[in-house]
């Protein structure tokens, strides 16, 4: 969306205008101009409150986070500080579709994500007992 087309779709909610006329006027879809117009609070009604009302900060960068009314409580600011709280905290992860198997190639346990079907512990594994062994240079 080019600064041209900010300031109109401004202009033209502040005067009234629905989402779909301002996005046909502006050349957008009517969905870039909802996200748009709730990003910069000009929606319809009062959509959230001040940061400083509800007291909420980023978990990762401490910024205040303004919340809308009738949407998830945010907890973050945007989706780069998510991702970075997410990979720096692991351990926090409620991962509850973790299966433990034996392996039909070496009948050692192992844990594996996710798949309640998986029978080899490693690729390698697979090929030792399915070929009997490696390659063309075994």
């Amino acid at each position: 969306m080019t600064e041209e087309q900010k300031n109109m779709v401004i202009k033209r909610r502040k005067s009234g205008f629905g989402y779909a006329s301002i996005a046909k006027e502006a050349g957008l879809t009517k969905d870039a101009v909802v996200a748009f117009c709730r990003r910069n609070g000009l929606t319809g009604n009062r959509t959230g409150k001040a940061p400083e009302e509800t007291g909420s900060r980023c978990k990762e960068c401490g910024a205040a986070l303004v919340q809308a009314e009738g949407m998830k409580t945010r907890v973050f600011c945007s989706a780069q500080c998510r991702k970075k709280w997410w990979k720096e905290h692991p351990e926090m992860l409620n991962k509850k579709a973790v299966y433990t198997h034996t392996c039909a190639g070496c009948g050692r346990e192992f844990t594996a994500y996710g798949n309640s079907k998986r029978k080899y512990c490693s690729h390698a594994c697979y090929i030792k007992d399915r070929f009997g062994g490696g390659g063309a240079d075994d």
